[in-house]
C-alpha cells in the first residue's frame, strides 16, 4: 500500500483531520434536524457504532437553531451541511457547531462569504468544500460537457481561490460523483496539486447490496493509494450500518483495528454443518465488539484450523461434532450445538 499522502491538519471540534492523524470515520443524520429528540438519538447510536463526525442537514432557520440543544446532548463534533444562505451558516456557528459544510462560490454577495469567513476564523471553525457532480457549476458543464475529473476539480480550485483570498485555509475538500472511476481520478488529480486534507466518499452510492461495493471499491482504491484522511459511506439504509461498512474497509486495509473481523468459508461439498446459518450468528453476535479481534467460522475439521491459523479464535465443525481452535491449535473439541457459546467465552476470555 502507498505511503498515506501528508495533508495539512484541521480540527472538527476534538477531531484532528490530515497530518497523518487516523483516518476518522463520519455519517451524517437521516432525520429531520428540527426533531431534536429523533436527531439526538440517531446521533448516539451512530456513536455508539464507531462514529467519530456527525454531519446534519441545515434546510432553513429553525434547523439552526435546533442545533445548539442538540450539541447539548452528544459527544461528538457536529458540522453544519449548508446550501447556499450565509445566514444559517452564521447561526450554526451560533449555535456552537464544529464545522462548516458550505460552498464559498454558492452563497452569493462577497461580503456574505466574508462575514460566514470572519465567524469561523474568530471560533477556529473549518469549511468542508463539498464538490458534487451532480451540482457542477453551469459554466464547468459547458466547458467540459459532461462531470469529468477535471470539472470537479476546477469547481474545488474556485471555491479554494475565494477562501484563500480571505486568508482562510482551514480547508477540507470532497469531490464526490456516484460515478467510481470519476471519483478517484478526481480525487488523484486534486491530491496532486494540493495538501487540503481529504473528505472522500462515493455519493449516492445506493442501496447495501450496490452502494457498499462501490463504497469499497472508490474508497478502497483512494485509501490504498496513500489518499484520503476521513470517510464517509453513503447508504440508503440505517446509517450506522455505515459505519460498520466504513471501519470494514479500513480493517480490511490494515488501517484502522476495531471490532471483529470474521473469516469464514464459502463452503463446498466436504461441508456437513450449517456454516452460513452459524456464520450468521457469530457475526450477529460480535456486532458490538469494539476490541479488535480476528475470528474464524469453517467448515472443515480437517483444513480449518490450518486455513485460518492467522485466526485469534476460530471454530470449525463437520457431521454433529465440531473443535475450538486459537491461532491454528485446537482448545477442546465439542458437539455442533456448543460451537457458539464456545467461541464467545473463549473470546471475552
Amino acid at each position: 500500500m502507498a505511503t498515506r499522502k501528508k495533508t495539512r491538519t484541521i480540527y472538527v471540534g476534538k477531531a484532528a483531520v490530515g497530518g497523518g492523524h487516523p483516518i476518522s470515520v463520519q455519517s451524517m443524520t437521516k432525520t429531520d434536524t428540527r426533531n431534536v429528540k429523533a436527531t439526538v438519538k440517531q446521533i448516539k447510536a451512530l456513536e455508539k457504532a464507531g462514529c467519530e463526525i456527525i454531519r446534519l442537514a441545515v434546510p432553513d432557520m429553525d434547523a439552526a437553531k435546533a442545533l445548539g440543544r442538540i450539541k447539548k446532548s452528544v459527544g461528538i463534533p457536529m458540522i453544519a451541511d449548508i446550501h447556499f444562505d450565509w445566514r444559517l451558516a452564521l447561526e450554526a456557528i451560533k449555535q456552537g457547531i464544529d464545522g462548516l459544510r458550505i460552498n464559498p462560490g454558492n452563497i452569493g454577495a462577497k461580503w456574505k462569504v466574508k462575514e460566514v469567513v470572519l465567524a469561523a476564523k474568530d471560533k477556529k471553525l473549518p469549511i468542508r468544500i463539498g464538490v458534487n457532480a451532480g451540482s457542477l457549476e453551469k459554466e464547468l458543464l459547458q466547458k467540459y460537457r459532461h462531470p469529468k475529473p477535471e470539472a470537479l476539480v476546477e469547481s474545488a480550485e474556485g471555491h479554494i481561490r475565494i477562501l484563500e483570498d480571505m486568508n482562510f485555509r482551514d480547508i477540507k475538500v470532497s469531490l464526490k460523483a456516484s460515478n467510481v472511476p470519476t471519483t478517484i481520478e478526481a480525487y488523484r488529480l486534486f491530491s496532486k496539486k494540493y495538501n487540503y486534507p481529504l473528505h472522500v466518499g462515493i455519493s449516492e452510492a445506493g442501496p447495501p447490496a450496490t452502494g457498499i461495493i462501490k463504497s469499497s471499491v472508490g474508497i478502497g482504491i483512494l485509501l490504498s493509494e496513500g489518499i484520503g484522511d476521513t470517510i464517509r459511506v453513503s447508504l440508503t439504509t440505517d446509517p450506522a450500518e455505515e459505519i460498520r461498512v466504513a471501519y470494514g474497509i479500513l480493517k480490511t486495509l490494515g488501517i484502522r483495528k476495531k471490532g471483529a473481523e470474521i473469516i469464514s468459508c464459502p463452503t463446498c461439498g466436504r461441508c456437513n454443518i450449517d456454516l452460513r446459518g452459524l456464520a450468521k450468528k457469530v457475526e450477529a453476535r460480535l456486532r458490538n465488539v469494539k476490541t479488535p479481534v480476528t475470528v474464524a467460522v469453517m467448515g472443515c475439521v480437517v483444513n480449518g484450523p490450518g486455513e485460518a491459523r492467522e485466526a485469534d479464535f476460530g471454530i470449525a465443525g463437520g457431521k454433529g461434532r465440531g473443535i475450538l481452535f486459537k491461532k491454528g491449535k485446537l482448545i477442546k473439541q465439542m458437539k455442533e450445538e456448543e460451537l457458539l457459546d464456545a467461541l464467545l467465552e473463549a473470546i471475552e476470555g
